[in-house]
């Protein structure tokens, strides 16, 4: 979830409904200005017990260190450090104190993969000391619900109680999950909205490539990505898949619409936070309340806390896909920027789903988080799908021609991925062999043949 960041200068309030519209309109970028950026989530675990991390003398001290070592300015809120903030990145925490960077804008996946780089040394480096360690999956693998310890941010003060009115799983959500997501640009309504059909069309394909979560509560979850399927449950007023997407002629309109009428969690004046979970943002615009009106500020909040699988702010973000172990971390935003960032790898993509029902649609998007690979749309298994987009994808990169100083393309960073698509597993068939297998179901066997080390960036490369 992105870090709220509160509105500086004179507030500007929401007078006309082109005000609401004009935010999407004005995020508009000409195509040399496009850009990639990744969000990466890492659940932390200590190393002699493979439970989750409190923020408390934990997530914390991290936070502390990171400042002390390697020049972090550290966020502070009720008198705790609770993100930190550098050039062009920052480092927030996830309800259950999941860290995640928030890397900078780059130019290519090669920038990216230098950040990625510097960012697991610095973690580790801090980490292993304290006895913690960074795992490369997509839940947090042994502690449950009750045992994890919120992270003592104000705004999950407001959203961990009101998940628990929408839904049966959204405090798992909050405190257990981890991804990697990957924001993109757009440079007309047009294409934000093929942007957006697109990526709401290939999302069970991107879950199934990736699933890494089969593991929570120190089991087998039934699940290749558990950590989908809790989206499933969550809050169906503001995550999955949109519908109205799938129509050629939905607009900015259209999402403006869609984000009216979708409860808001909070707005903040100054230092206070006001509970809103009974208002729409349109009830909100309409009627005000308590004396406060909405803001510019107050939309652009409350286009965050929305979380369909593909989100429209002044970006597109890519939200399907676990996070991953970090030899594998930067096969997610090379493959989006492959499928997305070339027109006709673009339309290429669209053809492989372009003429699924909404029913079947929904039925795939539900069979990927148990099934993966092996689910079917049709007559199809979705690893043939999956082979295809990849190979897509990596089309895209070739064309591209954005190179590093070895001369390598961006589709290096697909090499692993390339090898378990064409044998049809996705990470999580590897962690259910090992989990059962040589691993023998023993927690510190699956931390350590997940944790992060300071080159394990760098063997992704």
């Amino acid at each position: 979830m992105s870090q709220y960041v509160a509105e500086s200068g004179t507030p500007v309030s929401i007078e006309s409904y082109e005000q609401l519209v004009g935010y999407f309109e004005q995020s508009c970028k000409p195509r040399a200005d496009w850009r990639i950026g990744t969000e990466y989530e890492k659940v932390a675990v200590w190393a002699a017990n493979g439970h989750a991390v409190p923020f408390t003398d934990g997530i914390e001290v991290i936070l502390k260190g990171l400042a002390d070592q390697f020049g972090w300015e550290p966020i502070v809120e009720a008198g705790r450090v609770i993100a930190l903030h550098g050039s062009g990145a920052s480092i927030t925490l996830e309800p259950g104190g999941q860290l995640e960077l928030s890397g900078e804008v780059c130019d290519s996946v090669h920038g990216t993969a230098a950040e990625f780089t510097e960012h697991v040394r610095q973690i580790v480096t801090v980490s292993d000391p304290l006895g913690i360690k960074f795992l490369g999956l997509g839940m947090q693998p042994l502690s449950r619900l009750a045992e994890i310890e919120w992270v003592p941010k104000r705004r999950y003060g407001i959203m961990g109680p009101y998940m628990l009115q929408v839904g049966t799983l959204g405090q798992r959500m909050m405190k257990q999950t981890a991804t990697v997501q990957v924001n993109i640009d757009y440079d007309s309504e047009r294409d934000a909205m093929t942007k957006l059909r697109v990526g709401m069309g290939i999302a069970p394909l991107l879950t199934a490539i990736f699933a890494n979560s089969p593991i929570s509560d120190g089991d087998l979850n039934g699940y290749l990505s558990f950590r989908g399927h809790i989206w499933t449950d969550t809050d169906a007023a503001r995550c999955g898949l949109l519908p109205f997407v799938f129509n050629p002629s939905c607009g900015f309109t259209d999402y403006t619409e869609y984000a009216l009428d979708v409860p808001m969690y909070f707005i903040v004046r100054g230092d206070r936070w006001t509970d809103m979970t009974a208002f729409t943002f349109r009830r909100f615009w309409n009627e005000g309340y308590r004396g406060e009106r909405a803001t510019l500020a107050d939309w652009v909040a409350h286009l965050t806390t929305l979380f369909p699988e593909f989100r429209l702010k002044g970006y597109i973000e890519a939200r399907s896909i676990d996070s991953q172990a970090p030899e594998r971390m930067l096969a997610a935003p090379a493959m989006i920027k492959g499928l997305f960032y070339d027109a006709d790898c673009l339309q290429a993509a669209w053809d492989l789903v372009k003429r699924s029902s909404w029913e079947e649609r929904l039925d795939l998007y539900h069979a990927v988080h148990r099934q993966a690979l092996r689910a079917r749309m049709g007559r199809i298994e979705v690893r043939e799908l999956a082979w295809e987009l990849l190979r897509i994808a990596e089309s895209g990169l070739e064309r591209q021609h954005q190179v590093n100083a070895a001369g390598d393309n961006e589709a290096c960073y697909l090499e692993r991925v390339r090898e378990d698509v064409g044998r049809g597993r996705c990470p999580a068939d590897t962690i259910i062999e090992r989990w059962k297998g040589t691993w023998n179901r023993e927690p510190l066997r699956l931390v350590t043949g997940t944790a992060y080390a300071k080159d394990s960036a760098r063997s992704g490369q």
